[in-house]
């Protein structure tokens, strides 16, 4: 009787785990901006993932070529959204608010998705979808005016927050291709191959700003967000939808702002305030009332 308990549990560890590393690195993000600048962490980030994942996927690659090369265009869009344009304005995000914000904002990924799906996939949203999402949006409202909504309609809304909005429809452009294209490509080498296309991505920008030096208090979070978000937690994650269901699965998501919050206030010292609470709950409520199917 017991060993079933333990197998449920440990299914249910993998995406807690895959959501605190992703929560861990929001928080890293934030804290290494005084050190390096957005473009060198992000090109460096996905050259230590693309030379861990070589010496065992390279081979690999080159033997189901004939199998990868017709997909190359879309991995190439998976890539530009997933892994350029979510991670690199989300570093520069970073520079302009807090990590507990962006960890608020980044649960807006599920109701994205709803619109992104109707916008492409004609997927018609029902009305739990709708009245759920303008919800979350009246809550990140309240946190990004930080209580006050007329302070906010006058200053015009802060860059940082507006950025991190940016980035989080970006990446819910990402979940909605792979489900349009459910690319028959085994992950791994899916993962592989999109990485080595954000390197490509990253090149002019590194040749027109420059890469900084990785040092002694940059280098261990470029090592950070090189295997733990970019590898480790997207494997549990993908173990965990092919044993628990993705929709099981991505309720998980719903813990990214409470484990960023409690990660940016005992290392970053920020400030949990009231208004973080009433808009957190009113925004994890309506993406709660957003996934209801019935």
């Amino acid at each position: 009787m017991t060993q079933p308990i333990k197998t449920a549990w440990w299914m249910i560890a993998l995406p807690l785990l895959a959501v605190l590393i992703w929560s861990m690195n929001i928080a890293v993000t934030r804290y290494v901006t005084d050190y390096i600048s957005p473009v060198s962490i992000s090109f460096y980030r996905w050259l230590v993932a693309f030379l861990i994942l070589t010496p065992f996927m390279l081979f690999r690659v080159i033997q189901e070529w004939a199998d990868i090369r017709p997909h190359l265009k879309q991995l190439a869009v998976l890539s530009a959204f997933g892994m350029v344009m979510y991670q690199g304005v989300a570093y520069t995000a970073a520079h302009y608010t807090t990590a507990t914000n962006m960890g608020i904002i980044n649960a807006f990924i599920p109701v994205f998705t709803i619109f992104v799906s109707m916008l492409i996939l004609k997927d018609i949203p029902n009305r739990y979808a709708v009245v759920g999402s303008l919800i979350s949006f009246a809550g990140l409202i309240y946190v990004m005016g930080q209580g006050n909504i007329t302070a906010l309609v006058q200053s015009g809304g802060h860059l940082g927050d507006v950025l991190m909005i940016a980035a989080v429809f970006f990446y819910a452009f990402y979940g909605v291709f792979l489900k349009k294209w459910q690319l028959k490509i085994p992950l791994m080498q899916s993962l592989y191959v999109q990485i080595g296309f954000a390197l490509l991505y990253h090149l002019p920008f590194v040749l027109w700003m420059g890469l900084d030096t990785v040092n002694a208090e940059n280098g261990p979070s470029v090592i950070y967000a090189g295997i733990f978000p970019s590898l480790i937690a997207p494997l549990l994650w993908m173990l965990a939808v092919q044993w628990i269901g993705p929709n099981r699965t991505s309720i998980f998501m719903n813990m990214m702002p409470v484990f960023t919050a409690i990660i940016a206030f005992f290392w970053l010292k920020e400030a949990w305030t009231v208004y973080h609470t009433v808009g957190g709950i009113v925004i994890v409520a309506g993406i709660l009332l957003a996934q209801k199917r019935h």
